[in-house]
């Protein structure tokens, strides 16, 4: 898909790798749609891409597809969604404290996981309205892993079941909707300047990677950005979870 004239909704769009990523589709004439929770940034970043602002909140699974029906309106039409959302909550399986909570476990699989396929299943169905291009496409989709999906720490164990199912999921989905011309891939990023990693010293961040083999040091945005657009652009980028990582494997801990 062409960047120029894309219809994007930009789920976090309000920082982090969404924000560079809708950074990057307005400033190659596409337009977005900025979701992100009320009190961010997201009004902000609307304004100064020329897009839309919606507030939401993914976990408000039934109030979720109205903004998603207001964004796809106010662009009209959907032909890329992003989706970064995400968090985790560290705790070991037993610790001294007792059995990790269930009730925390279940929340990081519902903002991750459950919070992932419910907007894919909207945005997709939304796509099946358009008219394919000449590649016979009618839309693409990217989530957001993480390596933990396949190196987990110790203490990652919810964080870590939830990405595992955000890319166990991906080959599935890009399956279920070839027929309709819609593609879905998943990047599963290593450590990003971005959130709380932000605001790390350089001293501890170069203690972070010190075993990527290169470059050791945490992640642009804007790296992850340009992956993005890779994929809106190439339509044989389906069905895969794309480890973005400079070779970094997660030590136990």
């Amino acid at each position: 898909m062409e960047i120029n004239g894309l219809r994007s909704i930009i789920i976090g769009g309000a920082s982090g790798f969404a924000r560079a990523t809708a950074t990057r589709i307005a400033a190659g004439g596409g337009k977005v749609a900025i979701l992100d929770r009320e009190g961010s940034a997201g009004a902000e970043v609307a304004a100064e891409l020329g897009g839309t602002w919606h507030p939401c909140d993914v976990l408000d699974f039934e109030g979720i597809e109205i903004v998603i029906n207001e964004a796809v309106e106010a662009l009209g039409g959907l032909d890329m969604a992003l989706n970064t959302a995400g968090g985790g909550k560290a705790g070991r399986t037993v610790s001294r404290e007792g059995p990790f909570s269930l009730d925390d476990f279940r929340g990081v699989i519902d903002l991750n996981l459950v919070g992932t396929f419910n907007t894919n299943r909207l945005c997709a169905f939304h796509m099946t309205s358009n008219e394919p291009n000449e590649d016979d496409e009618r839309g693409v989709m990217i989530n957001t892993s993480s390596i933990a999906a396949f190196e987990g720490q110790i203490g990652q164990v919810a964080y870590t079941a939830a990405k595992a199912g955000v890319a166990g999921m991906t080959l599935t989905m890009a399956r279920d909707l070839g027929s309709l011309g819609i593609r879905v891939n998943t990047i599963a990023p290593s450590l990003f300047a971005t959130g709380l990693t932000a605001r790390v010293t350089e001293d501890r961040a170069e203690n972070m990677t010190k075993d990527a083999a290169f470059p050791r040091r945490l992640g642009k945005p804007d790296e992850y950005a340009r992956l993005a657009i890779a994929i809106i652009e190439n339509p044989m980028l389906n069905g895969d979870t794309i480890r973005l990582d400079g070779g970094q494997r997660f030590a136990p801990k």
